[in-house]
């Protein structure tokens, strides 16, 4: 099984590494820059070299990039969809370059332009950002849906992929407070849910999950993440989706409201539920 969580990088890429085998984790997820912010660190090739080495020795599934927060690809406004472009090229460039596998970011908004409008703009900053000769994937963030919020429906997810011209370089990361929250019973109809996603997505683009309860009512559209089994979904849904035979081979990424110490009697408890 593959599971662990969101670790910083601040002190490092080595570090983080470290911190993930300290708690039990056999991958991790990080930011590739100031979540909300601007700021980007140069990469330290001696501390990514020593990175590679402990996930070598300890067998480390995939490991996670998160873009910064203040990304709208959705936007009407040429300063925020310019900026937003310019952060996840200089970042898949980045991230690519090291070999990270996974670059996950949130879709975007749009604004009050609907739909239709801010799918396409997703699409076409994809289409100026991949060239088609990476190695890394991005993958669209699946969303709860709160206000203008793009890719908390299945279909926008497969739309923006469908318009993407390397789109054997997009896939998606499922959310599973998000997706609950955005209307998907993963609660009492996992099995339906899934079935879902491969008509309209295809679940081959299904490339890992980030494992979240919920705070919040099922269809909410509120994006309020909860520990593992404290919350609406709870303990026995999540032990069936970390089961699920089309689930439990790709990697689980905890952004559950924990410290370390949290993060490791999860990963623990999911450990002895997934008895894999």
């Amino acid at each position: 099984m593959y599971i662990g969580c969101h670790l910083s990088i601040a002190d490092g890429y080595e570090e983080a590494a470290k911190q993930a085998l300290s708690i039990g984790a056999n991958v991790f997820q990080f930011f590739s820059r100031n979540p909300r912010g601007y700021s980007s660190k140069e990469l330290d090739m001696e501390d990514i070299a020593n990175m590679k080495k402990i996930l070598d020795k300890n067998n480390f599934g995939p490991l996670l990039a998160h873009a910064p927060y203040i990304l709208n690809l959705g936007s009407h406004k040429d300063k925020t969809y310019g900026m937003g472009k310019g952060i996840l090229r200089e970042d898949y460039e980045k991230l690519d370059s090291i070999s990270i596998p996974y670059f996950t970011f949130h879709p975007g908004n749009h604004i009050g332009k609907g739909s239709e409008y801010g799918v396409k703009r997703i699409s076409d900053a994809l289409n100026e950002i991949i060239t088609g000769n990476e190695n890394t994937m991005l993958l669209l963030e699946t969303m709860s849906g709160k206000g203008t919020e793009l890719g908390h429906t299945f279909e926008e997810i497969r739309d923006i992929i469908d318009g993407v011209k390397y789109s054997e370089l997009v896939g998606v990361c499922m959310d599973t407070c998000h997706i609950y929250s955005a209307g998907y019973d993963i609660v009492n109809d996992l099995d339906g849910v899934l079935e879902r996603f491969d008509d309209i997505v295809g679940i081959d683009k299904l490339k890992c999950i980030h494992l979240n309860d919920s705070m919040m009512e099922f269809d909410s559209r509120k994006d309020r993440h909860a520990k593992i089994g404290e919350g609406t979904i709870g303990l026995e849904a999540i032990e069936k989706i970390i089961t699920h035979p089309q689930l439990k081979y790709l990697p689980f990424y905890l952004e559950t409201p924990n410290d370390l110490e949290g993060y490791e009697k999860e990963i623990k408890l999911l450990r002895k539920l997934a008895k894999y």
